[in-house]
């Protein structure tokens, strides 16, 4: 049987509790993984071998792929970074491999550095949700 979005958002929320030490009430579907929960990049490994033990079953393994959620080595390639922000061809490719993401205010900004803060507890369902087959 298919899990519900809310039924989801509460594993993600448990994920997230576990991993971070933050209260159920601190996980609302707009909060930064970073900024408002207060992950660390080291955080981002343990929260992907959580969702992949909270979302398997011994029917259908649920296996998230290195870089599938939280992309890696993008911002050192000089075609998609120039000057600390993603260029059109930076920008097109985190979209490609993040469609769980929404850019809408990281499209004006693009600065590597800011891209931690496109994470969010709503990103991290979306992204379950999709990978589930919803």
């Amino acid at each position: 049987m298919a899990l519900t979005n809310d039924e989801i958002f509460q594993k993600v929320q448990g994920v997230l509790v576990d991993a971070l030490g933050v209260d159920d009430g601190d996980v609302t579907p707009d909060a930064v993984l970073t900024t408002d929960l207060g992950a660390e990049s080291i955080d981002f490994l343990d929260i992907t071998f959580r969702l992949d033990k909270a979302f398997a079953t011994p029917e259908k393994p649920f296996k998230i792929g290195q870089g599938e959620l939280f992309p890696e080595n993008l911002m050192a390639n000089p075609d998609l970074v120039k000057d600390g922000k993603f260029t059109d061809a930076g920008m097109a490719l985190l979209k490609e491999k993040m469609p769980h993401v929404d850019f809408a205010a990281f499209d004006i900004d693009r600065r590597v550095e800011a891209v931690s803060e496109l994470f969010t507890v709503k990103s991290l369902c979306t992204f379950v949700a999709r990978k589930l087959g919803h």
